[in-house]
């Protein structure tokens, strides 16, 4: 088969017949699939229903190490134990971790909110005194991230990412400006592209020099231990923190992770690792904020995982059920748009997502196919900060919910859609 740019008008419109005729038998089987946004499917969350069982009115299971009881208010900062499970996860020293919530979104939420509201160490000012306040925002990214930032009334202003993490000379540069406060990141299998920062992005992170003493690097490491494939190559990257703190820049940074697509996504865990002063100052916050988190479920999480191996070995089943799913999504995408050279898209050895770059100018009418059709996909332009995609070319897959069996048609649904809407553009 030629590719589309290859065609003659007569074998385009050929082309595009022959695909209606597909669209219109699939449309007419009445079809409502949603591969729109990740979540954990039924399968991965039954793994963890055995943690509920380990702290009943039967168990004694009320004492943390340090002797308190789990039950009452008090330890704002988290048990140690999970505060030691968490300093594994995020490889941070246990003393500077906190664990709290449920979710590192909403983390990031309050951490937005205490510098708009009281500042942060190193400020001589709380954030909303800054009126040309800016977030950079590596995209393709995480909507939800962008979302915040605006609702905060930032200025967004997307960096570049590439096959190694965000463009750091554009970020470098940037940084120079006072009124640039902040940089959202998810630095390993990001969302949408699966792209871990390599070792020389991270470190060139952990020497920023930025003009605003109470810059912070927002470091959403939310797939830390979400591998595909635990027996082949699983990607790593350094600890933020601990370089950081090594060139005297722990300040800068805070590492936020969390268990939602671990165990339960609304029983979960979060936590934020960062430096001293900042441990202190969030700790202090707290403590006007929530007389103490939900200890029990901490207790819960540290009895069933034990430490990171346990946590490793989960997630390995996590694996067993959602690579195939991967796997489907990839094998269509190969058979569908390959050879038509109208698409590219993403590999990942991680994480939660497969990002499709569609010829520009298409994501939007791919959506709208896609819709028409029965399925629900997440809306074009949603990577990108304010929603505007300034090419109208990548569009988020989410594999993990769709029940397996399903993949097949949804993604035969999507591939037809990018084609038409390629079509329509080239006639």
């Amino acid at each position: 088969m030629k590719k589309y740019s290859e065609m003659t008008r007569e074998e385009l419109l050929a082309e595009k017949s022959a695909l209606e005729k597909r669209y219109s038998d699939k449309k007419s089987l009445g079809l409502k699939l949603d591969i729109s946004r990740g979540k954990p499917c039924p399968e991965q969350l039954a793994l963890s229903l055995p943690m509920l069982d380990l702290i009943n009115s039967e168990t004694e299971n009320f004492k943390c190490e340090n002797g308190f009881d789990i039950r009452n208010y008090g330890v704002v900062d988290g048990i140690p134990e999970c505060r030691r499970l968490f300093g594994e996860i995020l490889d941070a020293p246990a003393e500077n971790v906190i664990v709290t919530g449920n979710s590192s979104l909403n983390l990031f939420y309050d951490l937005i909110a205490h510098a708009m509201c009281h500042g942060l160490p190193g400020g001589s000012a709380p954030w909303c005194e800054c009126k040309e306040r800016k977030l950079l925002c590596p995209a393709p990214g995480y909507d939800r991230h962008f979302a915040v930032g605006e609702l905060f009334g930032f200025k967004l202003i997307p960096i570049e990412m590439k096959s190694d993490g965000p463009n750091m000379n554009e970020a470098e540069a940037l940084i120079t400006d006072p009124d640039v406060k902040g940089i959202i990141c998810v630095p390993k299998y990001s969302n949408p592209q699966g792209i871990s920062y390599s070792a020389e992005t991270v470190e060139r992170f952990a020497k920023l020099s930025p003009a605003a003493s109470d810059f912070r690097i927002f470091w959403d490491n939310a797939y830390t231990v979400h591998h595909l494939d635990f027996e082949g190559d699983m990607d790593e990257i350094p600890s933020l923190l601990r370089l950081a703190e090594a060139n005297g820049k722990g300040n800068m940074v805070y590492m936020l992770g969390s268990t939602s697509k671990i165990t339960f996504p609304t029983a979960g865990l979060a936590a934020v690792a960062s430096s001293s002063a900042n441990i202190a100052d969030l700790k202090r916050m707290l403590s006007f904020q929530n007389i103490g988190p939900d200890k029990i479920n901490q207790m819960r999480h540290v009895l069933f995982f034990k430490n990171l191996d346990g946590v490793l070995k989960h997630m390995k089943k996590q694996a067993q059920i959602i690579k195939p799913k991967f796997e489907t999504v990839l094998t269509v995408l190969k058979n569908e748009l390959e050879e038509s050279g109208i698409a590219r898209w993403n590999s990942p050895k991680g994480g939660y997502f497969v990002s499709a770059e569609l010829m520009g100018g298409t994501a939007k009418r791919t959506v709208a196919f896609c819709k028409e059709a029965g399925l629900v996909i997440t809306g074009a332009g949603a990577v990108y900060p304010y929603g505007s995609d300034p090419a109208d070319s990548i569009l988020r897959i989410a594999p993990t919910f769709a029940p397996l069996s399903e993949l097949p048609d949804a993604m035969e649904i999507f591939c037809i859609s990018a084609k038409l809407a390629a079509l329509e553009k080239l006639l």
